[in-house]
């Protein structure tokens, strides 16, 4: 090489490295900065209209009737239903609760004061084995669920909510592995009623505690059982998925101490760091814990139990999830992990029915159907909460 020749290659290199260091910044900082300012573009009387229409359904389907004339209260229709459309009422200004939220509290409210008499939702005979004792624990938890919202509203603690929670404490284990928490429904179908769910319920029942009026989680016969409850969340912890932690996020907010600072921002970065490039958040990503992570997951190469390859793409539930459970968690509105979950969930309403689209994780549905719309039911009312605070 010429020696007047070597400064002028250095100098073109140095250029170019500095060209390349720039374009990655750039491609770092559009993947982390907040997505362009996206106006409020959703159509909440087009998801009120799509959640009518599926909890309408669902109370009049003969698979979810039950007995004395009642029916299931379903994890991913009608528990939704029930915290999103009080939401979505205030929304539209409309004051009258629709005939299915109605319905449905009647159903709710029917089998807590007929607890004794009313059979579980599934039965050992029909079902398998244990299924009478897990249904009946799980249902447990739902009743005191809806009912401590609902209560949350008025701001008043109604004798049946009170009974609901006695029902609950009643069932909670007080020896073995799951002591602290709840037999759950166990049909391997995740995130609701498989391996993953019994934590989940357990954040649900601290959810209920922590909403529920007129301080009832200070009540002193209840205060073993909230120490149990809290003692299990944290002995179950590290074994948890990501969407069962965000569940527990959710519960810190509503029932002080359940969980220590630390850890609620400990969980506020695993949801971040587990945001997409589009702004979502994926289900399946979120329900599997570390230790099931392969390099075969990591390629999109993991596979439903009918052999059919998951979903990786943003989804409707995951995404607003974690946006309504982080804002719960105090994350600012203007913070940029919470606009671009709001413009992903802007952006991906379908806007003709009103819904937000998640598949299963389990196998391959025909998204069109009833029972391939579960988890679109529940990623609908979760839409709503995270876009209509």
């Amino acid at each position: 090489m010429k020696p007047a020749l070597l400064p002028i290659r250095l100098a073109a290199a140095s250029l170019l490295t500095a060209l390349l260091i720039a374009v990655s910044v750039f491609a770092i900082a559009r993947d982390l900065t907040p997505a362009s300012p996206v106006a409020d573009t959703w159509n909440p009387k087009a998801a009120a209209s799509y959640l009518d229409q599926r909890a309408s359904w669902w109370i009049t389907w003969k698979d979810a009737q039950r007995d004395h004339g009642t029916f299931c209260v379903s994890c991913h229709t009608a528990v939704p239903y029930e915290l999103a459309r009080p939401i979505l009422r205030k929304v539209l200004a409309d004051s009258t609760p629709t005939d299915s939220e109605r319905r449905i509290l009647e159903n709710v409210t029917k089998r807590v004061r007929m607890w004794k008499d009313v059979a579980p939702p599934y039965n050992d005979k029909d079902y398998g084995p244990n299924k009478e004792a897990e249904s009946r624990a799980t249902e447990a938890v739902l009743l005191a669920f809806v009912l401590a919202n609902r209560d949350a509203q008025a701001g008043k603690l109604t004798e049946d909510t009170r009974i609901a929670f006695d029902n609950l404490w009643s069932l909670q284990k007080t020896d073995g592995p799951s002591r602290g928490a709840w037999l759950w429904q166990l049909f391997d179908l995740n995130p609701w009623e498989g391996n993953i769910s019994p934590y989940h319920g357990a954040t649900l029942a601290a959810v209920a505690v922590g909403v529920a009026p007129e301080n009832y989680r200070a009540t002193p016969a209840i205060q073993k059982n909230i120490a149990a409850l809290r003692e299990y969340l944290d002995r179950e912890y590290s074994s948890q998925p990501l969407v069962n932690r965000a569940t527990l996020l959710w519960a810190s907010a509503k029932l002080p101490g359940l969980i220590t600072p630390d850890r609620q921002k400990s969980i506020v970065q695993e949801l971040s760091d587990r945001q997409q490039r589009d702004g979502g958040w994926n289900l399946f990503t979120l329900s599997k814990t570390w230790r099931d992570w392969t390099p075969s997951a990591l390629t999109g190469d993991w596979k439903r139990k009918d052999g059919s390859a998951q979903d990786f793409n943003s989804d409707g539930y995951a995404t607003a999830l974690a946006v309504f459970v982080l804002r719960q968690a105090g994350v600012p509105r203007e913070d940029a992990r919470i606009q671009r979950g709001r413009s992903w969930l802007q952006q991906h309403q379908n806007k003709s029915e009103g819904f937000w689209y998640t598949s299963s994780i389990n196998k391959r549905r025909d998204p069109a159907s009833n029972v391939g719309r579960f988890m679109s039911d529940a990623a609908t009312a979760y839409a709503v909460l995270a876009l209509a605070e």
